[in-house]
């Protein structure tokens, strides 16, 4: 069973950037997609990357271009570097597998982008 702990958030202003950390404690290594996801106030969780093992990725359209998802199996982590930040990506971030499993899911980082 995966357990992921995700960190890296914070406030920053419109315009910033800030790089997420997922850490797995068991190896990512055999599984296929891994994902972030994010959650803003009011709202439904939403996915809005994803990567395979293969390393092919994939975004939201709210989110292409600024934010880049990467993988290192040997260090069981996932990563989002996210730039050029909008106050509607204010939301806490989670990481998944995609799908997601349920037992999984941690207990997010808070990123708050300031107008």
């Amino acid at each position: 069973q995966v357990q992921l702990v995700e960190s890296g958030g914070g406030l920053v202003q419109t315009g910033g950037s800030l790089k997420l950390s997922c850490a797995a404690s068991g190896s990512i290594f055999s599984i296929n997609r891994m994902g972030w996801y994010r959650q803003a106030p009011g709202k439904q969780r939403e996915l809005v990357a994803t990567i395979t093992s293969g390393g092919s990725t994939n975004y939201a359209d709210s989110v292409k271009g600024r934010f880049t998802i990467s993988r290192d199996n040997g260090k069981n982590t996932v990563y989002l570097q996210m730039g050029s930040l909008k106050p509607e990506d204010t939301a806490v971030y989670y990481c998944n597998l995609v799908p997601y499993y349920t037992n999984a899911w941690g207990q997010g980082t808070l990123v708050t982008v300031s107008s």
